[in-house]
C-alpha cells in the first residue's frame, strides 16, 4: 500500500523541539523572534542577521534524537514523508533521504543569497561566537541564510511538485502534528483526498481539514503514529 506522510511541528515536540505557534509556542511568547525567520527583515538588518544565527544556534534539534513517531514511519515500506520541519529527524531516524520531502529545507546548511554557495550553518554560528557580527560568503561576500525557507520566500518548486505527486499518488495519506494551517503544506491534505486516498488525521487540536478525514486520531503522536503505522506494514 503506497503511503505518503505529512508532518508537522507536533511530531517533533516529544523529542524537545517546541513548535512555534501553539498555545506556548516561541511566536506566542515573544512574537519579536519571527523577525528572525522573515526574509525581509533578515536581509535589511544586520543585528537581525546576528540575532538570527545565536537564536539557531540554541535550536534544541542539533541535539535532538527521533522519538518512536519518527522511527516508526522510517519502518514503512517506500512511503514519502513530506515534512514542514526543518530538524532533519526522519532522516536521523531511518527514513531514506530521497523519499524525505523538506518543504521548508532544513537548518544545518548554509547558502549565500547572492551566489548560492553553500556551507554550514555550524560554520556561520561559530564565526559569530568568534567575533563576526554579519559573517558574510566567503566566495563573493554576499549575505549568508540558513537552507531554512524563512517566511516571506516561496518554497522550492521542484520540492513542492514532487510533494503534490506524492499526495496523488498514495493510497494512505497521514497528516501528523500539523495544524493545516500554513499553505500550501496544507493543500496537500485536500489533494490527496480529491485523489481517493484514505486520510488520516493525528493532531491534539481540530484542523481546518478534519471534516475531510477517514479517521481523526488525538492520542499522543508516539502512541498513535506506531499503532498506525503496524496496522499499514
Amino acid at each position: 500500500m503506497t503511503v505518503t506522510v505529512l508532518t508537522g511541528a507536533g511530531i517533533s515536540t516529544e523529542s524537545g523541539i517546541p513548535d512555534y505557534r501553539g498555545p506556548s509556542g516561541l511566536w506566542r511568547k515573544d512574537p519579536d523572534h519571527e523577525k528572525l525567520v522573515t526574509y525581509d527583515h533578515y536581509m535589511a538588518d544586520p543585528e537581525i542577521r546576528r540575532r538570527s544565527w545565536l537564536f539557531r544556534g540554541d535550536n534544541p534539534a542539533w541535539d535532538a534524537e527521533p522519538n518512536d513517531a519518527h522511527r516508526a514511519l522510517a519502518a514503512l515500506p517506500d512511503a514519502w514523508i513530506i515534512t514542514q520541519n526543518v530538524d532533519g529527524l526522519h532522516q536521523k531516524a531511518g527514513s531514506p533521504p530521497d523519499r524525505v520531502l523538506e518543504l521548508h529545507g532544513n537548518m544545518f546548511g548554509a547558502i549565500c543569497t547572492s551566489c548560492d554557495a553553500r556551507s554550514t550553518t555550524r560554520e556561520a554560528i561559530d564565526r559569530v561566537l568568534a567575533g563576526e557580527s554579519d559573517p558574510r560568503c566567503q566566495e563573493c561576500g554576499g549575505i549568508l541564510k540558513t537552507t531554512t525557507v524563512m517566511f516571506g520566500q516561496p518554497l522550492d518548486a521542484a520540492t513542492l511538485d514532487r510533494a503534490v505527486e506524492a499526495a496523488q499518488e498514495c493510497r494512505t495519506f497521514l497528516a501528523i502534528g500539523t495544524s493545516l494551517q500554513v499553505q500550501p503544506a496544507a493543500s496537500l491534505v485536500l489533494i490527496a483526498s480529491e485523489a481517493g486516498a484514505r486520510l488520516v488525521i493525528v493532531n491534539g487540536d481540530p484542523t481546518p481539514y478534519d471534516h475531510l478525514a477517514d479517521e481523526v486520531v488525538r492520542d499522543p503522536i508516539s502512541v498513535a503514529v506506531p499503532r498506525l503505522c503496524a496496522a499499514l506494514v
